[in-house]
């Protein structure tokens, strides 16, 4: 962690990133190519309309790329595929909601951009019956299996449930958040969790159709992941994130999509703040 932190110091004395501090591999190619998966709004996902990649992290991802002097080319893969596509240099990072994760560090590096949480939520007809976290205690919540939250959400139900007496959790694992909110629709889930920073979105969509409860239950950062055999890429994508925060274009890609609350004072590599 250390090392890391010193490596970046000198690259973010300064807001002016260049090409040159990208690895051969990419100046040569002329592109970064990205692992993504456009389905998490509004992270990312597809215009029904004309299929257009759009989103969070789709701006950011071409942000960060210009300012590099360089392209991206979207690599749509499978949440499970992304982090063995990296190792084995199908991709040469990943850009698509992932949660900074402590037991993710042991093979990845982390450039942090927004804060996230895990979020319960139901269905706007059922608001009264769930008034707080604690009254999904011995109740039915779904949620993605790709993601960390069947195990926060796990951990959360024996400290706030199982504790105090209550019956626990019954976590059912989705194939993904999309899939959560349809059996909530259907009645098959009491209620279910995802992000914090998808539900303002659903819920403009969607109006009336899911009621949120009480405060996210974590508070994590999300990354794009880098391979640890990889420093300099992630270095200069660190350099990238920190011009364009003093420009203000990353202040405008959260407005732009209602999330300045989720923004980042800084550059945060693996959870810490960059010296």
């Amino acid at each position: 962690m250390k090392t890391a932190l010193i490596t970046l110091a000198a690259l973010l004395t300064s807001t002016v990133v260049h090409a040159e501090g990208l690895p051969d591999r990419i100046k040569t190619a002329a592109k970064v190519v990205v692992a993504n998966q456009p389905n998490y709004p509004p992270m990312e996902y597809k215009d029904p309309a004309t299929n257009t990649l759009m989103g969070v992290d789709i701006d950011l991802g071409v942000a960060l790329a210009k300012q590099l002097g360089t392209k991206v080319e979207w690599a749509d893969i499978g949440f499970e595929q992304m982090i063995s596509s990296l190792e084995t240099g199908r991709v040469d990072l990943i850009h698509s909601g992932m949660s900074d994760l402590p037991k993710r560090r042991d093979t990845l590096d982390f450039v942090d951009y927004m804060k996230s949480g895990a979020q319960f939520y139901t269905s706007a007809a059922r608001k009264e019956e769930f008034k707080t976290p604690a009254d999904f205690c011995g109740k039915t919540v779904g949620m993605s299996r790709r993601t960390s939250f069947p195990d926060e959400t796990a951990k959360w139900s024996a400290a706030n449930c199982e504790a105090k007496g209550l019956a626990a959790i019954k976590v059912v694992g989705t194939e993904g958040s999309a899939d959560a909110r349809a059996q909530l629709k259907q009645g098959r889930v009491d209620g279910a969790v995802q992000g914090s920073e998808t539900l303002p979105y659903l819920m403009a969509l969607e109006k009336n159709t899911y009621a949120i409860v009480g405060e996210p239950i974590t508070a994590v950062y999300q990354g794009i992941a880098f391979s640890k055999k990889d420093p300099a890429l992630r270095d200069a994508y660190a350099g990238a994130l920190k011009a364009i925060m003093a420009s203000g274009e990353y202040k405008a890609i959260f407005v732009k999509h209602g999330l300045e609350g989720t923004m980042l004072d800084g550059i945060y590599i693996n959870g810490e703040a960059a010296k």
